[in-house]
Formats: structure tokens, sequence, C-alpha cells
């Protein structure tokens, strides 16, 4: 995996000098890998990370995520970028896959902002990533990264979707506190919120917290998805580490609580049409 330690770190230098709103502008820049590579060892150490069986003869839903990430850092490392790469948070991820992915097929990957939007919190960038076979789109997703600062009150103040009752608990998990540094070395994602305890409190939290990532992947890897599918989770609230959480899963829904926190809520629909 080539290093992202110098696109972060000029991500880190700029960062104190960005001033997010969502009225900001922002690079229209699509980077592209025109044959991003899947690496065997790479993959089975993602796999092992994220609890996925391994030599399976098709990609985790999630794994694209991981090649269009080094694209997305450089755009969000840039300059022109208006949110501060370092404390950005992962908010949301939506997927949809349209065929079982290949280990061994090579695929052309985009990467490109679409928007800034205002949240409650601060200002998110909406990141659309885009894995295609010869002329396909095979894989597509549309993430949000919230960038946190003060916000005007009415925004503050809107009102967040209503809760669902809870799920049906499957598995009690206890993680370790390197879990974000396992998966900061598979990934690439290295956010200091992810890594140590230290780094995190600089950055507002009160310990090292799991990549969103990371929390959707391990779900997946206990309710696999068909080759064909739509996938939609909101990261709710950080999960700490080390820490406990419960999953829960009916049907095609699933969640991480610890305790009566809500953590991560998602679903799993088959793709039709």
């Amino acid at each position: 995996m080539p290093s992202l330690l110098p696109v972060l770190a000029r991500g880190a230098l700029l960062s104190p000098f960005k001033h997010p709103r969502p009225d900001a502008d922002f690079p229209r820049t699509r980077l592209e890998l025109p044959a991003a590579r899947v690496g065997p060892g790479r993959l089975a150490a993602y796999e092992r990370v994220c609890g996925f069986p391994t030599g399976v003869d098709a990609l985790p839903v999630t794994y694209p995520h991981v090649l269009g990430f080094p694209l997305a850092m450089r755009i969000m490392a840039d300059r022109e970028f208006p949110l501060p790469l370092i404390g950005l948070v992962h908010t949301s991820i939506e997927i949809t896959q349209r065929a079982g992915l290949d280990p061994a097929e090579d695929y052309a990957v985009g990467v490109r902002v679409a928007a800034l939007a205002p949240h409650r919190r601060g200002t998110e960038a909406v990141v659309v990533t885009e894995a295609r076979s010869g002329d396909r789109i095979v894989w597509e997703s549309t993430s949000t990264y919230l960038a946190r600062h003060r916000t005007p009150v009415s925004v503050r103040t809107e009102a967040r979707p209503p809760g669902h009752d809870p799920l049906p608990v499957l598995a009690e998990w206890r993680l370790a506190d390197d879990v974000g540094r396992r998966y900061a070395a598979v990934s690439g994602d290295r956010n200091p919120i992810h890594l140590h305890p230290l780094t995190a409190r600089l950055l507002g939290f009160p310990r090292a917290i799991a990549h969103g990532m990371w929390t959707v992947a391990r779900c997946l890897a206990e309710q696999p998805a068909p080759a064909a599918v739509r996938i939609r989770a909101e990261f709710r609230a950080p999960v700490l580490l080390p820490g406990t959480v419960t999953y829960a899963a009916d049907g095609g829904r699933f969640e991480l609580r610890g305790g009566d926190r809500l953590h991560l809520r998602g679903e799993i629909r088959p793709l039709t049409g």
C-alpha cells in the first residue's frame, strides 16, 4: 500500500487554516486510478481485521472503499478543500453494488466531492466513489464526512430523525484498544482520532474511537450481503476504544449499541431491476 503519510501530513499542516462552512467553495476535481489492483495479502489482512472469511471468490462489499480512500485523502488534504482533514468524522455511507466483484480483476476507481451540506454540529462533505469494470459502474458509494464547528441556532436545534425500537441482540463484542490501529494498517486511514487516546483527546474525544467503516464492515461480516445489493449505514455515535458493544439484526436491518446508546444503524437491501 503506497504510504499516505505525506498526504496526511500536508492535510494536518493545512487544517488549522481551514474555515469550514456549508456555503464554501470546494474542488470539483475527480481523481481516478485507472487500474486499482487488489493485493491478496492486503485483502486477507483486511478480511481478518474486519471478521470476513478469507479466501472467498468475491471482495467484501466494503472493500472498494479502501481502494478509493487514497484518492479521497488527496482531495480532502488539498489546499482548496475547505474542511480541515484532521478531526473529520465519517457520519454515513450508502453503497450500491451491482454484482459480486472478482478479487483478481482490476477496477477503475474514481472519487469526487459532490457537495457540502450543513449539519447540526458543523459542515459535511459528500464524497462519491465509483468502481468501474470496463464501461460499467459495478460499485459506488456516497459518504458524508463531518467537520465539527459552531453552527447557527437554526441548524443546531434541527430535529433528528425519530428513533426505532432496538433490534434483537445476536452477539456482544469486546473491542480492544488497538482496533483503530489495526484497521488503519489495512485501510490507510490514520486519522489521529482512531489511533491513540492522547491524539483523540487533542481532537475532542475522551479516548480513541473505532473507524466507522470498520464498524459497518464488522457487522456485514456477520450478515453477508447478496452480490447485488444496496447498503445504508449511519454512524450515530462514536465507539470508544476499548469498549463493549452489542450487535443486533433483524431481516436486513442491523445495529451496534453500547448499552442504551446507538452507535450504528444500517440496512441491507437486495438490488432489483
